[in-house]
């Protein structure tokens, strides 16, 4: 079995998705990198990179996903 095609990101849409995360948790707007996909056998595990460790608590996950969710938006990435 091989793994999923990559995902090529968008660095000006991740950067939208970024700011736009940031808008409703704007105390982890410094530490994102980038929205990444890495590829599994079916489909992609989307996820947040950080600059240094990431962060922990609901909040946290909930940039994540608002983040996720607005750069899947932006480039019509249906789930």
């Amino acid at each position: 079995m091989s793994l999923m095609p990559t995902i090529e990101i968008d660095p000006e849409l991740n950067r939208l998705a970024l700011v736009e995360a940031a808008t409703q948790y704007p105390q982890f707007s410094d530490q994102a990198l980038t929205v990444v996909a890495r590829p599994l056998l079916r489909g992609f595990a989307w996820l947040v990179e950080w600059k240094d460790e990431a962060p922990i608590g609901q909040e946290a996950w909930e940039f994540q996903n608002a983040a996720i969710r607005a750069y899947k938006r932006l480039a019509k990435i249906a789930d």
